[in-house]
């Protein structure tokens, strides 16, 4: 399988990823005041499965050729989900989540050209890489940075580029890219919760908790801000479009300054300028 894919992408691609980067900033917002970020994470699941499912039955079946795809991406997507977990236990969440979301373009890239047979521009693979940096620069806030907390951020952004690359790969395969979706997150939504049970219990995960209702709402935009990626990398190199989908953290930085109190410091704007001038170029 070879792509050559062209850097200009459309105008409604690129405002399709910039809207999904938003909707995966404001649930990522929603919950990260979240005690149990195991169980919120599961029950997000839950609502994709739901979801995923009933909209199954009204989509045509994906091509045969990706369902493998499928599989393995709803798998590793369990994989990304305990190494999140694990990474927001291990240490400063804001130098491990640039960490994890910063690396996933490059690798990306490097996979899909490997795996696919993508070849991208050098103006497109210069913005890629200005998206990156800017991203991980923010885990540096004027401290060193904790190498013990590394393994499992750089483990998360693995995963990310796993299964991007598989989703990019079978929502090609599968000649509907909405209905490979549907399927594979409806496998995923299944999968989280048996994890779940497996490392707990059944009790733990039906019962009512504060934040029931907002992770069931960021699951449903999650869904839907996973499936406008999976459709915008059959169209366009999946590198590209991992380094516009990480725009999130511009989002993030925005929605945290107006909602949460944080602050903007000289730091965090320059790395969101370096941000911005790479999802210009790869524009």
């Amino acid at each position: 399988m070879s792509h050559c894919l062209e850097s200009d992408m459309p105008t409604f691609i690129i405002l399709l990823i910039l809207f999904a980067a938003l909707l995966h900033a404001s649930w990522n917002a929603l919950l990260r005041g979240g005690t149990d970020k195991l169980w919120s994470m599961t029950i997000m699941c839950v609502a994709v499965a739901i979801v995923s499912t009933i909209g199954a039955f009204f989509m045509p079946a994906p091509a045969r050729e990706s369902w493998f795809y499928a599989g393995l991406s709803a798998l590793l997507h369990v994989g990304y989900n305990l190494f999140l977990v694990r990474t927001y236990r291990s240490g400063d969440l804001g130098q491990t989540y640039p960490i994890s979301r910063g690396s996933s373009p490059v690798l990306i890239t490097l996979c899909a050209s490997i795996f696919a047979g993508e070849v991208v521009q050098t103006g497109t693979m210069i913005g890629i890489a200005l998206v990156s940096a800017g991203i991980i620069s923010l885990a540096f806030k004027g401290r060193k940075l904790h190498v013990a907390n590394l393994p499992y951020a750089l483990g998360t952004g693995c995963f990310i580029a796993a299964y991007s690359v598989t989703d990019g790969i079978g929502g090609r395969l599968s000649g509907a890219p909405m209905a490979y979706t549907a399927w594979m997150c409806a496998l995923w939504g299944v999968l989280m919760p048996i994890t779940y049970v497996c490392l707990r219990d059944v009790r733990s995960l039906v019962s009512v908790r504060p934040g029931l209702v907002t992770s069931l709402g960021g699951g449903v935009v999650s869904l839907l801000a996973y499936g406008i990626v999976i459709y915008a990398m059959t169209l366009a190199p999946m590198g590209a479009v991992s380094a516009l989908r990480e725009t999130s953290v511009l989002f993030a930085a925005l929605l945290g300054y107006l909602f949460l109190g944080e602050s903007l410091t000289a730091r965090k704007i320059l790395s969101c300028v370096v941000i911005a001038a790479g999802t210009i170029i790869i524009g």
